[in-house]
């Protein structure tokens, strides 16, 4: 069994894997947190990795994961590679004994985050899904305020938002925001948003019902998921990357109704009672955003928990079945679907079939 090489100071020393955007917004909140600090940086090019730590101070430089993550020099890792990536690094680091915050999409498909969960439990490490909304102090306020509104009867979330990357894809250029081999398309980018939170404050639905449209590359471009509950809830989430939207999310019950502006950075959250009174249920947000899911990594790492109560393994794993799930209905594969298969079959813990967790 592993072991953390976690420090007993009050920082907890970071590598990061992945030199765009992303990490550089985590890497703005993280910086809020004084416990946080930014060791090392990996990237393929040398001179990438080179460039990125001296644009964010960055003391230590590695093109070789392997030899990152068997470093003393650092005790958590924060992956933004791509999702094809996303589980065999993880299991990497976790494996050398580091604490991994991996981005959303977790992996390509619930096979690849069962490994994931597994290792992470073998090796005594927190494993943690980076989906940064449901740690936020809005969708706090959605939770405690949901009994407020009597009986749910109905959660609606869209989140729709184009990618300019589809203005190549119509050109015949496949970038890498559709492309199938990298565990990419509109579920993986923009769905999860929509899905995650759903799991969060209502847990696993008992069917499934998807459409939309598959793109040339094999992706998905958008699509509409409708699902059922045992008491009677519905949910229904809309998301796309070749078309915009500007609908809010919104909890349905009986007793009132719960409207948020954006799923993914909650802006505005009223509750709304049935007699017309409404209020304003988002407190006063003094961090940026990325700050919270950095906060309760470092948290869980420090107090020797190893899930989160919002972003659990249940439910990262539940989520993943869901997308692998509507992923089917829509006819999207992905090679890493295929390697799982092989792995499955070779192991003789399965057949593919047994992999289809939800149905509609």
């Amino acid at each position: 069994m592993g072991r953390s090489n976690q420090r007993t100071t009050d920082q907890v020393r970071f590598g990061v894997v992945g030199t765009n955007f992303i990490t550089d917004w985590v890497i703005a909140g993280a910086r809020e947190d004084g416990r946080f600090e930014l060791t090392a940086v990996c990237s393929r090019s040398e001179e990438t990795a080179r460039l990125f730590a001296v644009k964010h101070n960055i003391p230590h430089t590695f093109t070789s994961l392997e030899a990152m993550a068997a470093s003393p020099l650092i005790d958590a890792v924060y992956i933004a590679s791509p999702n094809v990536k996303h589980a065999g690094q993880s299991i990497l680091c976790m494996q050398r004994g580091k604490h991994v915050l991996c981005e959303k999409a977790f992996a390509s498909n619930t096979p690849e985050v069962r490994r994931m969960i597994q290792t992470a439990q073998d090796n005594n490490v927190v494993l943690m899904e980076a989906m940064k909304p449901t740690l936020t102090p809005g969708f706090k306020a959605v939770q405690n305020a949901l009994h407020r509104v009597g009986v749910v009867r109905q959660y609606f979330s869209c989140y729709c938002q184009y990618s300019s990357r589809y203005d190549k894809l119509k050109e015949g250029t496949v970038l890498n925001a559709f492309d199938p081999s990298l565990s990419n398309g509109a579920i993986m980018d923009i769905g999860v948003y929509t899905i995650y939170p759903m799991v969060v404050l209502f847990g696993r639905p008992t069917t499934i019902q998807a459409s939309g449209v598959k793109l040339f590359s094999g992706v998905d471009g958008h699509g509409n998921i409708c699902f059922t509950y045992e008491n009677g809830l519905n949910a229904t989430v809309l998301y796309s990357k070749i078309a915009n939207s500007r609908l809010p999310t919104e909890i349905q019950g009986e007793d009132g109704l719960i409207t948020l502006d954006r799923i993914n950075i909650i802006g505005e959250a009223t509750l709304e009672r049935r007699n017309g009174q409404k209020e304003n249920i988002l407190p006063v947000i003094d961090h940026n955003e990325y700050y919270y899911e950095v906060a309760e990594f470092i948290d869980l790492i420090q107090s020797g928990r190893k899930e989160s109560v919002n972003n659990s393994l249940e439910n990262s794993r539940i989520t993943m079945e869901i997308m692998d799930e509507v992923r089917r209905q829509l006819g999207v594969v992905f090679p890493a679907d295929e390697r799982e298969i092989g792995r499955s079959e070779d192991r003789k813990i399965g057949r593919p079939q047994d992999r289809k967790t939800v149905r509609p």
